[in-house]
């Protein structure tokens, strides 16, 4: 039963994400609506659409500052789930993330935004050694822990991405290693496979297309 829950779960991630890529295609990137709601103007009953946005949030960087989503006021920025440890697609993942990461190096209007999700080692001091070793210098990437609950819960509910601690898995994590696009306003913009060459290059042409959106 868990495991058909599992595929669900994943089955329906990617079918989003599919209709994210399909979309994306378009000269301006599309949003996800999140729900529709409704209000009364002038006697009438109108609908509004409300978009997938990422909630305000608070996490532990690799310094141990408490920072919040207001460091990313008014910029775009790539978010991502990994652990340390991984030994599967996390390095591959932050290969070409650096890729990104090195073309709009000091672009003030550029953050990345790294959630571990091994809650249990990835405290830190251990979060300062990896971003070291991986080059990244500097505030504009910065890695983030946080309790269990609040990052999977963020990771599902609101990046779409699927993660789960599974002893059964190589380094007791399963995860996806989507690279998410977020708009200044954190509404959710797009979502490409961290593995691929050929989509982390999409991922830099839709970042030019959203730093020219008004």
């Amino acid at each position: 039963m868990k495991a058909n829950k599992k595929n669900l779960v994943l089955l329906s991630v990617f079918v989003v994400l599919l209709w994210i890529a399909c979309k994306s295609e378009r000269s301006k990137l599309p949003m996800i609506p999140d729900r529709i709601e409704t209000r009364m103007e002038n006697g009438k009953e109108v609908a509004d659409t409300i978009f997938k946005t990422i909630p305000e949030f608070s996490y532990y960087n690799q310094d141990s500052v408490l920072i919040n989503n207001s460091m990313f006021d008014g910029k775009i920025y790539v978010a991502d789930f990994f652990f340390t440890s991984c030994p599967t697609i996390c390095p591959t993942m932050h290969r070409n993330m650096m890729k990104v990461f090195k073309k709009y190096k000091d672009n003030p209007n550029v953050m990345f935004l790294s959630h571990t999700i091994d809650y249990k080692y990835d405290k830190p001091s251990r979060l300062k050694a990896y971003k070291s070793k991986l080059g990244a210098e500097g505030d504009q990437w910065q890695f983030v822990w946080g309790p269990k609950t609040e990052i999977y819960s963020t990771a599902q509910k609101n990046y779409l991405v699927a993660v789960a601690e599974d002893q059964n898995e190589a380094g007791g994590y399963v995860h996806q290693g989507f690279f998410i696009l977020v708009d200044k306003y954190r509404r959710v913009r797009g979502a490409y496979d961290g593995v691929t060459d050929e989509q982390t290059d999409k991922l830099m042409k839709d970042m030019d297309v959203l730093l020219e959106e008004r």
